[in-house]
């Protein structure tokens, strides 16, 4: 029997092997919605992406990012919250790794509410508040705070690929903000 040192890359995928998986296997992500809360817990500020979308469009969404194997989901999360709003952000990860919803996103539109056209992919989504200073790095092109209020509006949903729209609505719903 020999032994070998595992490979330390070994949850990357190259851009071809991922596109043959997308096909074959739902892939799991996680989502996170960034919060601000004031002394009592309660969220009182709601962070939304803006980026480029797949279509070439600028769109509003949610940090997400696949889960590699042999990944935690809090080390998934974390590192998809450093890489989008810089390692500056300090996110509070939930205590457990329990998510508020599970979303599935289909490749065709109308089998959910939720719509990814290059895979079947089951997301766990969270809310995470964090008390650092957020520079969103990557693709994203800038981080909106905005109240509750105004995250759950129909105009910011409208801006949102994929359902995350709704997505966002859940999330505001899980802690007691949806107005």
């Amino acid at each position: 029997m020999s032994v070998r040192t595992p490979d330390p890359n070994s949850g990357w995928l190259s851009d071809s092997e991922l596109a043959e998986i997308r096909q074959r296997l739902p892939l799991l992500y996680v989502e996170a919605v960034p919060v601000r809360v004031d002394g009592l817990g309660q969220v009182v500020e709601v962070g939304v992406l803006l980026r480029v979308g797949s279509s070439g469009t600028i769109t509003r969404t949610l940090v997400s990012g696949r889960v590699m194997y042999g990944e935690t989901l809090r080390d998934a999360l974390f590192r998809h919250l450093e890489k989008d709003l810089g390692p500056m952000a300090f996110p509070q990860l939930p205590a457990s790794p329990v998510p508020f919803q599970v979303a599935e996103y289909f490749p065709l539109p109308g089998v959910s509410a939720y719509y990814d056209e290059r895979q079947h992919a089951v997301s766990l989504a969270y809310v995470v508040p964090v008390t650092g200073t957020c520079e969103p790095r990557q693709d994203a092109l800038e981080l909106t705070w905005m109240t509750p209020e105004e995250a759950a509006a129909e105009a910011i949903s409208a801006e949102m690929e994929g359902g995350r729209g709704s997505l966002l609505r859940s999330a505001l719903a899980s802690v007691g903000r949806l107005p």
